[in-house]
């Protein structure tokens, strides 16, 4: 299993995560490294273990996920966080995006789809419940709200449409002709123009943007 995915997995629910432990385990593709069940024992874990993924709850007996993923995130940045949570809740997911969250599941998802979440993120992607990301689609497609774009070159606009695509940094890179350094170079730019943290954010609008021009 050496070129598996390395998972942490943290929540303090017993029941719940020994079936994502057990499902997971079931993945060729994925090696689940460790169990937290709490802020300290994850942040510790990350440290010594270095996963690949974090999957982490928001609800911690001992600290906000939430606030446990941004301090991760901040220590840690190559580990991609996707938060596992029962919150459907916007605010939520706003909150977890902008603590540096690359993913947002709600819990009910199929063994499946958490895989190919996991494998997604790792692979550079975003992953969003797909109710939650209708919900924020259309607010972000107000159209009282001003255009967020107008402010990105012709080739910032064409590497984000690449993203809302699903691809990752080295695939548009090969799409383009430029080195993948330079694509993130480029995404950088993106984020600080649209004031967003992350790719997901920006992928998100783009794809809102781009289903707007669609229909008109």
């Amino acid at each position: 299993m050496s070129n598996a995915i390395r998972v942490l997995v943290v929540d303090d629910h017993p029941l719940f995560l020994e079936g994502v432990v057990h499902s997971l385990s079931a993945n060729p593709e994925i090696d689940v490294v460790g169990v937290a069940t709490n802020s300290a024992e994850a942040i510790q874990m990350t440290a010594s273990l270095l996963p690949d993924v974090l999957l982490i709850d928001i609800t911690l007996p001992d600290a906000d996920g939430i606030e446990t993923t941004h301090n991760i995130s901040i220590s840690y940045p190559v580990v991609k966080i996707i938060i596992l949570t029962a919150s459907d809740d916007e605010d939520d997911l706003m909150r977890a995006l902008r603590a540096g969250a690359s993913g947002y599941i709600v819990k009910g998802i199929s063994a499946n789809d958490l895989a190919s979440a996991i494998l997604s993120v790792n692979q550079g992607e975003s992953y969003i419940s797909q109710n939650l990301a209708n919900s924020l689609l259309l607010e972000l497609s107000k159209p009282d709200l001003p255009d967020p774009f107008h402010e990105l070159t012709e080739r910032e606009m064409q590497i984000l449409r690449l993203v809302a695509q699903g691809l990752t940094n080295k695939q548009i890179g090969k799409q383009v002709f430029l080195a993948e350094k330079t694509i993130k170079h480029y995404m950088t730019n993106v984020l600080q123009k649209l004031h967003v943290n992350n790719r997901l954010q920006a992928a998100l609008m783009a794809q809102s943007k781009m289903a707007k021009e669609d229909t008109e």
